[in-house]
């Protein structure tokens, strides 16, 4: 473990947390803020002291001295890489942004969301039974390599300054197709096949009958005759069948869209139910494969600190701090360190 010497503190940098699947990466972030801005590691001692002099040193301007970011959203379904840059360290956080990333997704078959996952509401229902791992591994090559990605329509993207979602539910026409965009599925392979042997189910919620002629006329002016129909199957003894992905992909593909646009593809209806960034550049859940790569911070280690900071070792680091700095890159080389005693 380096012992970072004091002449070179505070320390500017990268490191990843393991996201858990439920908050939302700015709320992973702020809570990780928190430690990062009482840390003498991160911060300088004269600030930290000023900070402690203060009576309302909670206040914004506690929180604002040093800067923290990350390298790419994570949706509160998903979970894993969360790339989080300190200090000068925000700076290379554009380089995530563009890298190859590395998913695994479990996608359930029969139902249309309009989130294009389970967090969000039904849309339309569609056979499944037809659909075998041999059906499925067929279809797989015409999303592999160079493709263009529809949005989806219930996003945050904006169009003449209106979120897309806006037009989807007030049931206002589109002034012209959603943009496509152009990406890279570097690899892409099913990894399992769980057929009806899960815990999986559908979201509850569904669409009205009014959301749903919003939806076609938001549509209308974009698609030629657009249909919203749900086609059940008739027997409903068993769960619909779910399977695994794995991919990696250029920056900005969106992962429910290659599953949504599969369901389509398999003459069915697919969306996201669980959703993993495995890999963000260096950055992984698993067991590196090189030199350079560098693990997660679990979560967990993070929550502890919140409820309680513990105690410094003999090397003068709190369990947290020692934690990130066994996977921490620091921006300016390797001379800010040396072997602990």
């Amino acid at each position: 473990m380096p012992k970072v010497t004091s002449p070179h503190l505070p320390l500017s940098g990268l490191f990843a947390v393991y996201k858990p699947s439920g908050p939302t990466s700015m709320s992973v972030l702020e809570d990780i803020k928190k430690l990062i801005c009482k840390s003498p590691l991160f911060v300088e001692r004269d600030k930290l002291e000023n900070q402690q002099g203060r009576r309302h040193g909670k206040g914004k301007r506690a929180k604002d001295i040093v800067k923290i970011g990350q390298g790419g959203t994570l949706d509160p379904l998903a979970d894993g890489v969360l790339v989080v840059g300190v200090g000068k360290g925000t700076k290379r956080l554009n380089e995530f942004l563009d890298c190859v990333k590395e998913y695994r997704t479990t996608a359930l078959l029969g139902c249309e969301t309009d989130s294009y996952d389970s967090e969000g509401a039904r849309v339309r229902v569609a056979p499944w039974r037809h659909v075998t791992r041999d059906v499925v591994e067929s279809k797989l090559e015409k999303f592999r390599g160079e493709i263009h990605q529809t949005p989806p329509i219930f996003s945050a993207l904006k169009m003449d300054g209106k979120p897309l979602y806006e037009y989807a539910r007030r049931g206002i026409p589109l002034p012209r197709p959603i943009e496509k965009r152009k990406v890279t599925v570097h690899s892409l392979e099913l990894v399992s096949w769980l057929g009806s042997d899960h815990s999986y189910c559908w979201p509850e919620t569904q669409f009205t009958p009014e959301e749903k002629e919003a939806m076609v006329k938001a549509l209308g002016s974009v698609e030629e005759d657009p249909v919203i129909k749900d086609e059940p199957e008739s027997a409903n003894d068993r769960p619909p069948a779910a399977f695994v992905l794995s991919m990696k992909v250029s920056g900005g593909t969106y992962v429910r869209s290659i599953v949504h646009d599969l369901g389509h593809a398999l003459g069915s209806a697919a969306h996201v139910v669980t959703l993993t960034r495995v890999r963000q550049g260096r950055f992984t859940t698993e067991a590196p494969e090189s030199e350079q790569d560098k693990g997660c911070v679990p979560w967990e280690v993070f929550e502890r600190a919140k409820e309680n900071e513990g105690e410094c070792d003999g090397s003068g680091y709190r369990g947290w701090e020692r934690e990130v700095l066994d996977r921490f890159d620091m921006v300016e080389g390797k001379s800010q360190t040396k072997d602990a005693a």
